[in-house]
Parts: C-alpha cells; structure tokens; sequence
C-alpha cells in the first residue's frame, strides 16, 4: 500500500499523515465524497465502451459495446478526484471556482461530471439526467454525430482544449488576471508539465497581484505515465522535485496514495489548507500589509495512471502503468474474458447505490455538488461572453494624423496607436478588462504610451533603475511568446479584451496554440450556447523589411500565411498602409468578436496617404482604387495595374508610379491597394472574399498586374489562382533574401523595389519594352548604383532616402 500524505514540508516523508488528515472527515462526509467520485469512474467508464444496458440492467453482452473503444481513461479518475473535492470546497466556502483541465484528454471525466451536477443536461436537454439521458452520454462520446474524446468547446465549463497540451497553466493565470474573487484551479498532467510552454509558465507567479487578480492553484497530477513511457516529474527523487517546485515560488501539498478513504481525506485536507493559505495572502496583500511576493500553495497529486480499473488484462499489469493511458480492455467485443473483466469492473463501482431506478444521481452522490453558477460547469467564467463588456473605444479624430496631401508627412503608425491604446488602458483603470502583452517589446514596439495610464505588471524585486514596473499594472512582459499567448487566451476567455504586441518573425513560436484558438472559435461559433468573446488581436511589427538592422534571422513574415490557412470565418488578416488606416483598423478588431485578427505595421516613420475620413472608407472595401496615385483617364481600361498591400510595399509601389508618371506619362496606370488580405479570395471561401465581378473590375481580367506585397509572394498567386486575369498576375515579396543592411537594400534583394517594379512593368505591359528600352536600362543602372553606394557609405540612395510622393 502506498503512503498517503499532506505536508508542506520540505521532505513529506515518515508516518502516514493519511489516517489523522482522513479523521478531518466525518464518516458521512467520506462516504458522500465517495459516492461522488466512484459515479464520475463508472460514467467515465461507460463512455469509453457501452453505447447500450448503462446501468447493467442485464448481463453485458458484446452488442452492449461499443463498435470502436475511443477516449482515455488513464487520467480519468484523477480528474474525477479533483472534481468531486473542488465541489467540496466551493459548497463549504461558497467560492467561484474555474478549473482548467490540463489533460484535457480527460473528457470522459469531465463530461460525467458536467452530467452528475446537471449543467450538461441543462446544456443538451437532450442528454437528459436519467437512464435515457445516461444511454446517450454514453452513446455519443467518441462517435459519429457525438462529441469529442477531449474535453473540448462543446464541454459545459472549459476554457481549454485538449489538443492544448503544456498551455493550461498559461490559460489558468490569464483566467485570473482582473477576477480578484475567483480562484482558478489547474489540473496538471505530468506529461504535460515536460513540455517547454509549461515550464516556462511556473513563473506566471511572479505577475500575479494578490490584490487585483484572482488566485491560481495548480494541481501537478502524478500518475506517472505518458503514452507509453514513465513521466521525468514523477521519476525525480522526492527532494529534488520539492526543491523545484519550492524554487518555482511554491509552497507544494503533497497528496499520495492509492487507498481511497486515505485520500480523499488527504485531498480534503490539501484542498481546505491551499484555501485558508490564499485566503491569508489575499488578505494581507489587500490590507497593504505584504512586502515581498508570496509562495503560492500548490497541490502534488500522486495517484495510479488508470486507478480503479484492472489491475492485469492478459497477464500483463494494467493499472499503475502507461498501458492503462487509454483503452485497457481493447478487445470486449471479441473476448468473452475481456468482456467478464469489463463488467465486474463496472460493477465494483456498485452503481446500484449511486443511481436511482430512473437512473438519476442518488442523494448521497450530489450532497457535494454546488448549485447553480457555483457548479464548475456553469460558472460563467467559462462562457467570458456572459461577462463580457463593451470595449470604450475613443473617437479616432483624437488621434488621426493631418494629411494635407498623399505622401508629404509623415509618422511612426504605432506610435500614434500607442496614444489610443493608453487612452484605452485609462478609460479601463476602474473595471479593469483590457491587458496589452509582449515579450518584452512594448517600447521597442513605439507602444509605450502606455506607461502614462499604467505600468509592467511585475511582483518580483524592483531596483532603482528599473522603469515602469509596478504590482498593478496591466502591460504583461515577459521573454516567452508561450506564456504571452496563454495569458491572453485565458483572459479573453473569460471575458475581457487585450492585444498582443510582437515582432514579426517570432509570433510563430505560437502557431499552435494560436491553430488551436482558432479551433476553438469555430467551434464555439456553432454553439448556441457559447456566447462570443472579444477577438484575439494581433499587432506584427518590427517587420520583415525593417529588421535591416537585427539581419535574416528576425525576417519571416510567414505568420499571416499560416493563419490564412485556417477558418475563414474566424480569421481576419490586415495590411494597412499608414498611420491612419492603422487606427481605423485597430478600431474595427478591438470591437469585433470571436475572430483572430493580425495587424501586420511598421513602427518606423512611413508616410501619410489618406486622412482618417478616406482611411475608413478604404478599410470598410478592404481593397481599393487610388484614383490620384494613378494615371487612368476614365476612358479606357490601364495598361497595367500596380497592385500593393503592406506599408513597404505601398512606399515602392507609389515611387515606382511616380517613376512611371515622369518617365512614360502616356502609360495608363492604375494604382490599388490592399487592406483586408481576405478579399482576394473569392466570396465562396471566405465572407470577406470578392466576388469575380468585384475582382475583375479592380484588377482587370487581361491586364498585367504587378503586386508588390509584403510577405512571401506565393501567398498572393494562392488566394487569387481561381481568377481570370491570374495568368497576368506577378507578384513580388520576401523571398528569403535577406542579411544585416540598409532599409532600401532589403526591398532590391527581393526584387520588389521601385526600379524593379518599373522593370517588370515594361516587361509585362505588351509593346512597351521596345518602345521603353532606355527607361529600363536607367532603371537597371540605378539598382547597380545603389549596390556601390551602399557598400561605400552605409546608407541608401540619397533620391530614395529623400524621395516624396509628387503625384
């Protein structure tokens, strides 16, 4: 028998603590708790195998079983620990919970228990409390019509996926962020906790304010086993692991056995002390009487993978090990013993206590369970919609830049951003629902604005010289893209707002947790019940084509492709071209729900187009003509067009114009950009997308089009290959050219400088290369001379540094 304990000391080794904690609970209280967690094993178990006879009415029988054993039952019975004693806690203090399952693989454990408390019939009345209802929570787990294996969207009470695997306890801290009652338990898998996200996430603890925000009280769940290998937490010496979890700025629980009535006495204990130890940090930190950062408590769960279920199938040991990860008895329908195992199995659960004769949880099972909004599976903190408010958006006139005419001044557009976003942040100081995170980029990213409505949140030493740093403040930085993300997730999704500020080349170390978002909005959306929560909004800059200066490993602007390749409906992606499409852009995906939107914007000085009037009208299109950049007449279609999306682009595209105006008058250009890179897609594929008269009418249908774009050119050919006028179509953009050097060298690397341009033009335009030969050879000369010029002083070309619009 293993040893049960609950210590917060440094080595919870000696005497069973078990049998004194276990006394903390009267014989009638163990006996509820019991009954709880034994009905969540059995419909656990249920799930995984039988779509017919759920409470075994008649012997089982193979066509009881299920055709396919999908799902997990490994963690299962940890889950289902945890789930009953958080039920415990919240009914004895009357508390708002919000638990993040880690192993969200877990879903049969979290869906039975979303049915015992019977938010999940609310949810489905169809899935009704009784045998009916139980017939078909069965049926549909893990089958065609049903629901997911993990715990997932459709589940009452999630806020994180089970494909999410190392960002629970990111997403449990942006929970709590701003929800100073709300405490947010986090169950964590010990496969889970080896994965770099979750790593860096221990220190999500030095930025929570104990004043301000909520609580987080991880849950290391130690079963032992991964797929199928030992797990590396569970295998350290038990003195190095405290020592970790201690230097993570923990103060650890420790909870271990195998005997039932031990541990629920000892989670019970763990569960009471981890409350009365964040009661005592809330309290002196709201009191103004706490100096220094407090050690959190946590809780380290040591139970068998797969406990309670069989112990050996097939003279091999089950239970206790990684065999016990998902399907134990994988054979029930073609083997009578498997089948006799499956059904004592259910039955040392006794379901005839824990049911009645309709099939409906027992008195004793639900003494435990929390009413209303309190069950975990209610709690509106899992529907952030439900708690969402309007985001207090100022008027742009406050910030829009005069334009007196295209191409005269200019400004860095994040800058001017900046200035909303803190006006923002101000209006927000009383409610608190709006975060702004970055690695560490806020200032380099021309944001910092900000810092006059607020400061970094930082609860860890401050130093003379630091800046900026205070234990409320509401600009998250840490140095982990990861734990930028997480926070961010959890906090939208339980209803307030933020943005998420980054360089360019490095938001793709979240492309999987921002795929998996996106996998949760789709979802969401076609959830009655889910109600929409703000938009994940992402601000790129420091972009590909001014990393001149950090060189070719901070050049990718990659990013939009990948998110472009995910639900049209949820994604939006946004190139504007100054300062004042940038505002009125940042005003449309700061109010718009349940999208992910990208903002690609330099923060250098770049010049003014359009004034705020124009820039709305230009981003309400999406895409536009821009009649005086051009030099169409009316009467007849262009001879080409010079198409453009992203602000370096726009910058080559109107010089190359303007070359073209000077050089060959009699040529009929026509000028357009792009703001919503959806609209090149056809209106079949996504609800932004063009139709192919809109498209056609833009962008001809047997015209060359020479589009300078700001990422990989490849892109554009993809989304407009369906087209008429494709053939014609020729784009350029990054084509991984790129080192430490001037501004304007990394534009002629790719090809898509002003020369160039002008060069393909005459290439592309029929007729015109012979008639146009010297314009190109000078064309051709000034891309030789900028090479000589560069290597001699460093900078660009004095016509190119200096160059105005004077169209």
């Amino acid at each position: 028998m293993r040893e049960t304990s609950v210590s917060g000391e440094e080595n919870p080794t000696g005497p069973t603590a078990g049998e004194s904690t276990a006394g903390k609970l009267t014989a009638g209280e163990l006996t509820a708790l019991d009954a709880h967690w034994r009905a969540a094993n059995y419909l656990a178990v249920g799930q995984i195998y039988l779509m017919a006879n759920p409470l075994l009415l008649e012997p089982l029988a193979p066509e009881h079983i299920k055709p396919r054993l999908l799902g997990h039952w490994g963690t299962s019975p940890g889950l289902n620990l945890v789930h009953t004693h958080l039920n415990r806690l919240i009914t004895a203090r009357d508390i708002d919970v919000l638990c993040v399952w880690g192993p969200g693989h877990g879903g049969p454990a979290v869906l039975a228990n979303s049915w015992l408390e019977g938010t999940y019939s609310e949810t489905y009345p169809d899935v009704s409390r009784d045998l009916d209802g139980m017939e078909r929570l069965f049926r549909q787990f893990s089958f065609p019509g049903g629901v997911p294996s993990h715990v997932a969207p459709q589940t009452p009470g999630s806020i994180h996926e089970g494909g999410e695997l190392g960002y629970s306890l990111a997403h449990a801290y942006g929970a709590a962020l701003d929800h100073p009652d709300l405490l947010v338990a986090c169950v964590i898998g010990d496969g889970e906790a080896e994965t770099g996200p979750l790593a860096g996430s221990w220190h999500a603890n030095k930025f929570l304010d104990p004043v301000h925000d909520g609580a987080v009280l991880p849950i290391l769940h130690l079963n032992g086993y991964k797929i199928a290998n030992p797990t590396v937490l569970a295998r350290l010496p038990q003195d190095e692991l405290d020592s970790l979890l201690r230097g993570y700025g923990h103060e650890p629980l420790y909870v271990t056995g195998d005997r039932p009535s031990s541990v629920h006495g000892a989670m019970a204990s763990a569960m009471d002390r981890a409350a009365d130890r964040i009661g005592e940090i809330r309290y002196a930190a709201r009191k103004g009487a706490m100096t220094s950062r407090p050690a959190w408590p946590m809780i380290v769960l040591r139970t068998p993978k797969g406990w309670t279920g069989p112990g050996e199938v097939d003279g091999v040991p089950v239970e206790g090990t990684w065999r016990a990860h998902q399907v134990p008895l994988s054979g029930v329908r073609d083997n009578p013993d498997h089948l006799r195992q499956l059904e004592a199995w259910l039955r040392s659960y006794r379901p005839d206590e824990l049911f009645d004769a309709t099939g409906a949880p027992g008195p004793s099972v639900l003494e435990y369970v929390p009413e209303g909004a309190r069950r975990l599976g209610a709690t509106p903190y899992s529907n952030g919609g439900l708690l969402l408010r309007e985001l207090p958006v100022p008027p742009l006139e406050r910030y829009a830049v005069r334009v007196d005419a295209p191409g005269r001044a200019s400004h860095e557009p994040t800058r001017v951003l900046g200035l909303l976003l803190k006006d923002i942040m101000e209006a927000t100081k009383g409610r608190r629902d709006f975060r702004v995170v970055g690695a560490d980029e806020t200032a380099s990213n021309r944001l910092e604005a900000l810092y006059d409505a607020t400061s970094k949140a930082w609860q860890a030493n401050v130093l003379g010289t630091d800046e900026h740093l205070a234990r409320d403040g509401r600009v998250m930085e840490v140095l982990s893209e990861h734990l930028c993300q997480g926070w961010l997730e959890g906090y939208l999704l339980t209803g307030r707002h933020g943005l998420f500020s980054s360089y360019e080349a490095f938001a793709h170390i979240v492309d999987s947790m921002v795929n998996q978002h996106i996998k949760w909005l789709r979802t969401s959306r076609r959830l009655p019940w889910r109600r929409p929560i703000a938009s994940l909004n992402y601000l790129l800059t420091s972009h590909v084509w001014r990393q001149d200066h950090n060189g070719f490993s901070h050049q990718d602007p990659g990013f939009v492709d990948h998110v472009l390749n995910k639900s049209p409906e949820v994604v939006r992606v946004y190139l504007p071209p100054d300062t004042n499409t940038l505002l009125a852009v940042a005003d449309h995906v700061l109010r718009s729900r349940d999208y992910v939107n990208v903002i690609v914007a330099g923060k250098q000085p770049g010049f003014d187009w359009l004034t705020l009037e124009e820039a709305r009208a230009h981003c309400a299109r999406g895409v536009g003509v821009w009649e005086w950049a051009g030099t169409e007449d009316g009467s007849r279609e262009p001879d080409v067009v010079l198409a453009c999306a992203g602000d370096v682009p726009t910058l080559e595209t109107m010089a190359a114009a303007d070359l073209l105006r000077r050089h060959l008058p009699e040529l009929a250009v026509r000028v357009v950009n792009v703001v919503d890179m959806a609209r090149l897609l056809p209106h079949e594929e996504h609800p932004h997308g063009m139709r192919d008269s809109e498209y056609d009418a833009v962008f001809t249908t047997d015209k060359p089009v020479i589009f300078a774009y700001h990422g990989y050119p490849w892109l554009i050919h993809r989304l407009a290959y369906r087209r008429a006028g494709h053939v014609h179509l020729h784009v350029h953009g990054y084509k991984e050219e790129g080192t430490t050097t001037t501004p304007f060298d990394m534009v002629v690397r790719n090809d898509l400088d002003r020369y160039q341009l002008v060069m393909d033009t005459i290439d592309r335009v029929p007729g015109l290369g012979v008639r146009a030969v010297a314009v190109r050879q000078a064309m051709a000369d000034v891309r030789t001379r900028h090479h000589a010029w560069i290597r001699e002083h460093g900078t660009d070309l004095p016509e190119v540094a200096d160059w105005t619009w004077s169209g």
